[in-house]
């Protein structure tokens, strides 16, 4: 019963604290990593399955490494810190990493000179 007890007193300070379900704070980034992993982060791994890295655009992957990066750390210094923000531009960095390697992989001083 004190389990129970003390399980439901942590729910209740969750929905009571300044980053629960109570704030905008909270559902503008549930809404915020719900699109983000639709779009960039899904898009991405569609990207990274299927297309030929030859069509990979350097210059929009290195934007969007860049923004994610900001936006990263922007949510670590914020306070409250938002680790929802953070861990939806880490998700987002790591994909469009992923993409950069690819692209470079292609490049001719990519080439193994034997």
């Amino acid at each position: 019963m004190a389990a129970a007890k003390q399980s439901v007193s942590k729910l209740r300070a969750f929905i009571d604290s300044p980053t629960g379900p109570k704030t905008t704070h909270f559902w503008g980034e549930v809404a915020c990593k719900a699109f983000h992993c639709q779009a960039a982060w899904g898009q991405g791994l569609s990207d990274t399955m299927t297309k030929p890295p030859e069509t990979i655009s350097r210059n929009m992957t290195a934007a969007m490494c860049l923004y994610s990066m900001l936006f990263m750390r922007f949510a670590w210094a914020i306070q409250p810190r938002n680790y929802l923000l953070f861990a939806c531009h880490a998700s987002n960095e790591v994909v469009q990493l992923n993409q950069m390697r690819r692209w470079a992989t292609v490049q001719p001083w990519a080439e193994v000179r034997e």
